[in-house]
């Protein structure tokens, strides 16, 4: 960023500050030419400074990338000014992506340098636990920041005249991403929010029964047993032996557990521990047959890889959007199916909670709508990257670091290779080793951060990689694994 706009700084304050006694006339208009003249100059030092990033890169990995994109266009050179050099650095690299295909651009790393430019991304740490919460873009940054600054200016006018005002435009672009109608779409703040909405709005009543597994996310697990507690259903909990590519048996897992008493089967789409995918809509579709409705766990899958909510056929849903979507932390997004909005109490009360509007399930009293209006942006920087090609590139990662460790000695690997039943998050782990040593050994000796995970029958650290990271990122994760299993 050595070339953004300290000569428009300097000129300007050249310009506008108060003449001094003894300014000349001409020293006056000199100013003014500067000003004038200074987007000439900084554009050469921009294209000056774009040569050295491009020059300075791995030789083979530039050579392939240029060979399918060609050189710089005069268009990219010459883009809106207003831009920082990141964004116009972006815009030129997708410009001259469109006819690459999202398998081929999965591995050109000198397309996911211009990918990195848009994150504030540490020198000095390798962040491989996005799975956790993904760090936003340099754009949704500055929206939130800029919102926030707003709200301060004037709180009660700005938040409640001004940016409350965004919601049902920001509800009508999240519906036609997630690929539901917008009156079926609620903004929230994450998905246990959602899902807690949901699980204890149900309109449940003693003896009832709901399946859901042991490998469930912690909140949801606490959410359902606190029912049982309070108004005496019943939970079936199933446990899963992953990670699995057997479809039959995943589903048959959730059938088996279903009974003339169960009115409900909850769903993680993908698991949060080691990254299987199950396979929603078959269970769902069992479910729908004996009327059982549907509630699925899309924490980690909106956004993640491609497909939309209407083809899970699931009666719920909900998801962070501060993990997939990289909109700021504390967003998420909850999914009710139309002819199911009227029958569920929010969480929050309202004057008629059994009214027929997703909008009631909104009333959260104060909320920070500077995060919420910073969505947005998170949903345009998604569209632009593309939501195939951010699949293609994040299983790619996950496959590629897992290819090499896959033979080391002692390593064992708890994730799919295959897309089907997994993308960007991968376990590892290395026998007669804790998780935790693993985990602490990467990151205090490597700079890499995971996560160790123990959780019923998952014992491994989860690697979750991010549009941002690259290749090199992760080749520092498997001189980790290599160094910590030769320790075994």
């Amino acid at each position: 960023m050595c070339c953004d706009a300290p000569f428009n700084v300097q000129f300007s304050i050249e310009l506008f500050k108060p003449r001094r006694q003894g300014d000349t006339e001409k020293h006056r208009v000199f100013s003014v030419h500067s000003v004038h003249f200074v987007p000439v100059v900084q554009k050469l030092i921009e294209l000056f400074c774009t040569f050295i990033q491009t020059i300075t890169m791995s030789n083979n990995n530039r050579r392939s990338f240029l060979q399918k994109v060609g050189t710089f266009s005069a268009t990219a050179i010459l883009s809106s000014i207003a831009k920082p050099m990141w964004a116009r650095n972006l815009d030129a690299a997708l410009r001259d992506a469109e006819g690459i295909s999202p398998d081929d651009l999965a591995s050109e790393e000198d397309f996911r340098y211009y990918v990195q430019q848009s994150f504030t991304v540490s020198p000095y740490l390798i962040n491989l636990n996005n799975g956790g919460v993904s760090p936003a873009p340099k754009v949704v940054q500055e929206a939130m920041k800029r919102y926030y600054d707003y709200s301060n200016e004037a709180p009660s006018y700005y938040m409640w005249r001004i940016l409350d005002q965004g919601r049902e435009p920001l509800r009508k672009n999240m519906a036609r991403m997630a690929g539901c109608d917008i009156e079926e779409v609620a903004i929230n703040r994450n998905s246990s929010e959602g899902l807690e909405t949901i699980i204890f709005g149900l309109q449940l009543k003693a003896g009832d029964e709901i399946v859901a597994t042991k490998q469930d996310y912690p909140n949801m697990v606490n959410a359902y047993k606190q029912r049982e507690i309070r108004d005496g259903i019943k939970m079936v909990w199933v446990n899963l032996e992953l990670p699995s590519e057997d479809e039959t048996y995943l589903i048959n897992q959730y059938v088996k557990a279903f009974t003339p008493r169960t009115k409900m089967v909850h769903i993680t789409h993908i698991i949060n521990w080691n990254g299987q995918i199950i396979p929603v809509r078959k269970i769902a579709a069992e479910a729908h047959k004996r009327g059982i409705e549907v509630i699925v766990d899309g924490a980690h899958s909106l956004f993640h890889f491609d497909f939309k909510i209407a083809d899970l056929d699931c009666d719920y849903f909900a998801s962070s959007l501060h993990k997939w979507l990289y909109a700021p932390i504390g967003s998420g997004m909850m999914y009710v199916r139309k002819n199911k909005i009227k029958n569920l109490y929010p969480l929050f009360a309202t004057d008629d909670p059994l009214r027929d509007d997703i909008r009631k399930f909104e009333a959260l009293g104060t909320r920070p709508m500077f995060i919420e209006q910073a969505i947005s942006k998170a949903l345009d920087f998604h569209e632009m990257i593309g939501n195939e090609r951010k699949e293609k590139r994040l299983h790619y990662l996950k496959n590629y670091w897992f290819d090499k460790v896959k033979n080391v000695p002692k390593v064992k690997l708890h994730t799919s290779f295959s897309p089907k039943w997994g993308c960007a998050i991968g376990n590892v782990s290395v026998e007669g080793k804790k998780p935790e040593e693993l985990d602490s050994f990467l990151l205090e000796k490597y700079k890499v951060h995971t996560v160790a995970i123990n959780w019923e029958n998952i014992h491994s650290i989860r690697v979750t990689p991010n549009v941002y990271t690259t290749t090199n990122n992760l080749d520092v994760l498997v001189d980790g694994i290599n160094a910590f299993a030769k320790q075994v």
